[in-house]
């Protein structure tokens, strides 16, 4: 039997399934809408690590680069203050050494030899002089009776006194041999480093021949020559950065401590620069390459910076640099003014003061106010 359904019915039925689909919509739908309108979770704030410098260096004029050798502070030359055959060399080159440490002995045996004999010479003399003390206190004791003439009493007089500066004699004779005995033994008078070795066992040496030299631990200087149309500008005391060929990116900072008075090859004359702090890989004997900026006259006192702390400003010769507060780990932009520029420094006489922080990286990603840490060292 088949069953006819009319447009009514059909309708009525499209309106109910309509109902029931937005019934059940609201059900399955309603959590997930509500989901959707929770805040989203809170991200951390990143705080950039930032690496900086301090303002020290100050600057004016024009730079000029000469190039050095970097040598130990304090060296000194090495040599046995005794002639001998060396029967031991302890270190070799390069080597660590300590203050005191033994680096070579000579052949003792001459120099005991020598002790003894002093010693068995002091014993003679002694013997000698107390063989005439008797007669001189029987001169005296006579002479002074009136039983002797004057004449007698002087002879047995000279004769002690003679015995006794015999004594002296030989007393120095022995201190002599007890020094030059310890004298076969060769030391280290401070803490460094061999950098040079001239002997080896069994060498027949003589006294104050160059054996060793020895390179102190720590200070280091540059020694330089500077020519004789620029040296009346450097002064002791005078700042100059270092870099080292050898180690790509490698610097330090150094002062000049000494400025030769008299002139050598070419007419140029010799000054050292003292590193301040030395890294640990410079070594005496590497080559250096010191910059000096010479001052100019009715020139403005300036700052060496980074050219990479530099941002670009609007105008010539302006930027802007980040200035670190520690009060308050922020950066605050600040406007400066360069002058010239020399390798990867620019010189800036406004707008930096000396003990100032600035960042010297990213400084594109820095903003007024921003936040930040210092990066570890």
């Amino acid at each position: 039997m088949l069953f006819q359904i009319s447009d009514w019915e059909l309708c009525v039925v499209g309106v109910y399934r309509r109902a029931l689909f937005a019934f059940f919509a609201t059900f399955v739908l309603l959590p997930a809408l509500t989901a959707c309108e929770e805040p989203p979770p809170q991200v951390a704030e990143q705080i950039r690590a930032l690496k900086t410098i301090t303002v020290t260096e100050v600057a004016s004029g024009q730079s000029r680069k000469y190039s050095g050798i970097v040598e130990a502070t304090d060296t000194s030359i090495l040599s046995f203050q005794v002639s001998g055959n060396v029967q031991q060399v302890r270190v070799d080159l390069g080597d660590q050494v300590t203050k005191d440490q033994v680096l070579a002995v000579l052949d003792t045996k001459p120099y005991e030899l020598n002790l003894q004999a002093a010693e068995a010479e002091l014993q003679n003399a002694r013997a000698n002089h107390e063989e005439r003390r008797p007669e001189f206190n029987r001169q005296k004791t006579l002479f002074e009776k009136g039983w002797v003439s004057e004449a007698a009493y002087d002879q047995a007089l000279s004769a002690f006194e003679s015995g006794k500066a015999s004594v002296n004699y030989a007393v120095s004779k022995v201190n002599l041999a007890k020094r030059d005995l310890s004298l076969t033994t060769l030391k280290a008078p401070f803490s460094g480093v061999i950098a040079l070795k001239q002997v080896g066992p069994f060498a027949e040496v003589r006294a104050g021949q160059k054996l060793f030299e020895i390179n102190a631990d720590g200070a280091k200087e540059v020694a330089l020559n500077i020519p004789e149309t620029t040296i009346a500008e450097i002064t002791i005391g005078m700042p100059a950065s270092v870099a080292f060929p050898t180690e790509k990116g490698l610097t330090a900072e150094a002062r000049v401590s000494e400025v030769g008075s008299v002139a050598g090859e070419a007419n140029s004359f010799p000054v050292k620069a003292a590193l301040l702090d030395p890294p640990g890989t410079v070594r005496a004997g590497m080559t250096a390459e010191v910059t000096f900026v010479l001052k100019e006259e009715n020139a403005d006192a300036g700052y060496l910076i980074p050219l990479s702390a530099i941002a670009p400003g609007e105008e010539p010769r302006q930027g802007y640099v980040f200035v670190y507060d520690p009060g308050t780990s922020t950066v605050s932009r600040a406007p400066v003014r360069g002058r010239g520029s020399t390798e990867n420094m620019i010189v800036i006489h406004q707008g930096v003061a000396p003990g100032d922080i600035i960042a010297v990286a990213g400084v594109s990603f820095l903003t007024d106010g921003q936040k930040v840490k210092l990066l570890a060292r």
